[in-house]
């Protein structure tokens, strides 16, 4: 044991290969000497080379400092990912991509004489729009003749999902939430429609496959028994799967919110002044990072985004936030990362030990949260009163620029009269009041033509 030892940062636990860790305020990732031989080829074989001037696979310095614990043999500095995100959080188009980077990673693989030794998702992150590989200890060297040990893991964290967001409801992409190595592909060959077994790639790789699962049971499948599984099997093998990703399909459309700004109240005139004090307000607080809560589209995301933040933009409905990733693909975007989160139940500290994956808390606080044309949904619709909506957002960020709608509003006036009981308790006075005991109001102001009123705060919480 070495004097200052950490635990391995969450999530990195499990591999023997090596482990991350915290030193010093920096993130660091040790290579075990178990590992060695296989790193070694990383590098010698030019594979790290060709992955990072790809931007496929993060890049990392070697720095010669004493290792967390023994035995290590190196000590890498990975370049800074700005947010973990989790799959069960993208949206269809950002899972798509990120099992595309995965197939491309693993193909340049086998170019190079390596293999990836597993295809967990959790292993890809996003940059913007970009998807990219994190885990640079990944890769063993491949002994030609031997089948993909990554095959089942790809097939259930990539494949099995998007098939079934596509052909039955994009939203048990969440089901990776339940399962910390995708859902079982006997789950998901229950799940799929008939039609999906007249699809030869689904019928192969996903029912045929949960059959031989059930049949053979995890030794046959790890595929570690040599066979005739030739270079060129293996590369057809990367071809068959990426057509089987190329051919799943979603369209953004038929939710709730997908199309909230064609049919919101606002006036265009009250929106452009709605635009304008938020501009106003984030240039005020000079934000690195913002967390925009209920995004939507990302409509007020990309304000945040042009004052230079670094920006999160979170909404439940599935459909809304695909049509923002379809828009940030299309402009290569590298500062907003939409993500499909119900706010009600934001995702929770999860895996072993309720450590391995991060809380939507434990992944801040940034420097700004956005909540615009949310809270009356949070004590309306789910009936988490004001202070508790308070409490958390001054939790997760230093400044909250907030708007209160109130009670007056044709759209609040629709749902009160759904639950008209709760209108006594739901007033700006009641808002005010319990918000200045998270917060410091900066500054309120009335949004132009609308009876709503936008407030930028500061939270009292020490961090």
């Amino acid at each position: 044991m070495l004097v200052g030892e950490a635990p391995p940062v969450s999530g990195s636990f499990r591999d023997p290969a090596g482990h991350v860790f915290r030193r010093d305020g920096r993130i660091l990732r040790q290579v075990n000497h178990v590992y060695a031989a296989d790193y070694d080829q990383l590098i010698a074989s030019g594979l790290y080379r060709a992955l990072t001037e790809r931007s496929l696979l993060v890049r990392h310095e070697e720095v010669a400092e004493a290792p967390d614990r023994e035995p290590g043999y190196r000590v890498l500095v990975p370049e800074h990912i700005p947010f973990i995100s989790y799959p069960f959080e993208w949206a269809f188009s950002q899972l798509k991509a990120a099992a595309r980077a995965t197939l491309s990673v693993h193909r340049i693989a086998v170019e190079h004489g390596m293999v990836l030794k597993d295809a967990s998702a959790f292993n890809i992150q996003f940059v913007g729009s970009s998807p990219i590989l994190i885990d640079s200890l990944s890769f063993e060297r491949w002994v030609e003749g031997t089948p993909w040990v990554a095959y089942r893991q790809f097939c259930q964290h990539f494949l099995g999902p998007l098939a079934l967001m596509s052909a039955t409801d994009v939203r048990l992409g969440t089901l990776s939430r339940l399962f910390i190595d995708g859902p079982p592909l006997d789950l998901v060959s229950t799940l799929l429609p008939i039609t999906s077994k007249f699809h030869p790639s689904l019928l192969v790789h996903l029912h045929l496959h949960s059959r031989a699962q059930a049949k053979h049971g995890g030794a046959a499948i790890a595929g570690r028994t040599p066979t005739s599984f030739t270079r060129h099997a293996m590369l057809g093998l990367v071809d068959h799967l990426e057509s089987a990703i190329e051919r799943l399909a979603y369209k953004a459309a038929g939710t709730t919110w997908a199309d909230y700004y064609a049919n919101t109240n606002y006036t265009d005139a009250a929106m452009a002044g709605k635009h304008q004090l938020v501009a106003g307000m984030l240039d005020a607080a000079r934000p690195s990072t913002t967390w925009d809560l209920g995004a939507n589209t990302g409509a007020f995301s990309r304000l945040a985004a042009d004052v230079g933040a670094y920006t999160i933009a979170i909404d439940g409905d599935p459909a809304a936030v695909e049509r923002a990733v379809l828009a940030g693909q299309a402009r290569n975007e590298r500062r907003i990362l939409p993500l499909v989160m119900d706010l009600a139940n934001p995702t929770g500290a999860m895996g072993w030990a309720h450590e391995e994956r991060s809380s939507l808390a434990g992944r801040g606080p940034a420097d700004v949260v956005l909540a615009l044309g949310l809270i009356h949904h949070l004590t309306l619709s789910n009936h988490v009163p004001f202070a508790m909506t308070a409490d958390y957002l001054a939790r997760i960020g230093r400044t909250l620029i907030v708007e209160f709608v109130p009670p007056t509003d044709s759209q609040v006036v629709g749902m009160l009269s759904r639950m008209p009981k709760a209108e006594a308790g739901y007033s700006v006075d009641r808002f005010e009041q319990a918000y200045r005991e998270r917060f410091r109001i900066l500054e309120s102001e009335s949004i132009p033509g609308t009876e709503r009123r936008l407030y930028r705060m500061e939270s009292r919480r020490e961090r």
